[in-house]
């Protein structure tokens, strides 16, 4: 474990930065969109304008961090369940899932603490509330629902999205795409977590600890299940990587096909020559 950990922190830190980032833009927009003194929320009386600006910010923090240079080197999981899923197919190490997701949850408290020591009092404000999710109008169980069939949707597409050639590429920006939706339409019901160390940041800065359950079971149930739903169809032989974005020269830490897959489709598709008549 300890020559792991020299070897691989780099990759530990970029998660706990990333999500740190994640949480800090959060509050933010937060604060920009919902307290009451914002000239933004003062301009948008309607809830579902602002949630769908909430989630166009937060779409494209998460291609940032994806498509940026860290991203690309640790593959930007940014969330414990996504880094417990791949465990579970077998493309990241046991030491490596175990510190990736320590720093989640690391660098989650830091960001909403670092937004708390930046916006003050204006984050702690009710209509603000640390932006911490927490189950809407129906209740715990249809928010715990909510996240277990979201999070289900989500893994889903990111396997077969990286695992597909032809679309690899642009697997940060299909998650982007339904982190912006899911936020838009279903944060009422849950908050919209997904993420186990996402809730827990806020949940430390705010001190609301009574349904953290939900965000700790549901987001882990939710993948885990569309990694079985894949392994029947699909077969583990057809998950690459652990990585969201591939398509660069960033070292990979993890039990890696994706170079393989791509060095052989490049020989399979060069031209075969006609070989020389003989004279």
């Amino acid at each position: 474990m300890k020559d792991t950990f020299k070897q691989h922190w780099p990759e530990y830190l970029i998660e706990a930065a990333g999500l740190g980032f994640f949480m800090l833009s959060a509050c933010a927009f937060g604060v920009l969109l919902e307290h009451p003194d914002s000239p933004v929320r003062q301009s948008l009386a309607d809830s579902f304008v602002r949630r769908v600006l909430m989630g166009m910010a937060m779409g494209l923090t998460a291609i940032t961090i994806v498509y940026s240079p860290w991203g690309q080197r640790s593959g930007a999981h940014i969330n414990p369940a996504v880094t417990l899923t791949f465990f579970r197919l077998g493309k990241i190490a046991a030491t490596d899932a175990f510190f990736y997701m320590l720093f989640q949850f690391l660098g989650g408290v830091a960001g909403a603490l670092l937004a708390t020591l930046l916006l003050g009092a204006a984050l702690g404000h009710p209509a603000v509330n640390f932006v911490a999710t927490q189950p809407g109008a129906n209740g715990p169980l249809a928010a715990f629902a909510a996240e277990t069939l979201l999070t289900f949707v989500l893994m889903s597409v990111i396997l077969h999205a990286s695992n597909r050639m032809s679309i690899a590429r642009y697997t940060g920006v299909f998650c982007a795409c339904l982190v912006a939706t899911y936020i838009s339409l279903e944060a009422p019901l849950s908050g919209m977590s997904l993420n186990p160390a996402r809730t827990f940041g806020s949940a430390v800065a705010a001190q609301l600890w009574h349904s953290l359950w939900i965000y700790f079971t549901a987001p882990p149930l939710g993948m885990l299940l569309a990694a079985e739903a894949y392994l029947r169809r699909q077969g583990i032989s057809n998950v690459l990587c652990a990585k969201l974005h591939h398509h660069n020269h960033q070292r990979c830490i993890f039990h890696c096909n994706f170079g393989a897959v791509t060095s052989a489709r490049a020989v399979n598709l060069q031209p075969h020559r006609q070989p020389r008549a003989l004279s």
